[in-house]
């Protein structure tokens, strides 16, 4: 199951992006926001989030203008490896070296055929092992000395 947010920039290409997860039969949970005019829904991210840190959910999508923000909000959480791709090569590298989670996409700068290449490359990646097991297995070292909860 992905949990799937945005905010008013990016919520025609997070429904688009519903449709096509829909076709292909991928489970999702729509955290919001629901309409354009919320300007911005950090409850949204929040949300999406402690889905994926309770295992109701595997990963996230979230859709906003840059994604930047969504992205640095999502990897204030525990567990949460955010990334906000622009590409499909970009997707792949991040799930493959650093098992990222969570995709931030920004919809200002990526069309829907470009956020589903990144999607569908993101999914269709698998986590590297040896020297990429290891990074990661540091960075949740360094989480947990940094982070709570």
């Amino acid at each position: 199951m992905i949990a799937i947010a945005c905010n008013c920039s990016g919520y025609k290409l997070k429904e688009e992006i519903k449709k096509y997860l829909d076709e292909k039969e991928i489970e999702y949970m729509d955290f919001g926001t629901y309409d354009e005019e919320t300007l911005d829904d950090p409850e949204a991210v929040k949300e999406a989030c402690k889905c994926i840190q309770n295992k109701k959910c595997s990963s996230g999508i979230l859709v906003s203008g840059s994604g930047f923000g969504m992205a640095m909000l999502a990897n204030k959480f525990k567990g949460i490896r955010s990334v906000d791709c622009f590409n499909e090569d970009g997707a792949k590298r991040a799930k493959a070296h650093y098992n990222a989670n969570v995709l931030a996409i920004p919809s200002e700068f990526v069309n829907l055929d470009t956020a589903i290449n990144i999607i569908r490359g993101w999914i269709g990646t698998e986590v590297l092992g040896g020297r990429y097991k290891e990074r990661i297995e540091v960075i949740e070292e360094i989480e947990k000395e940094n982070m709570r909860q």
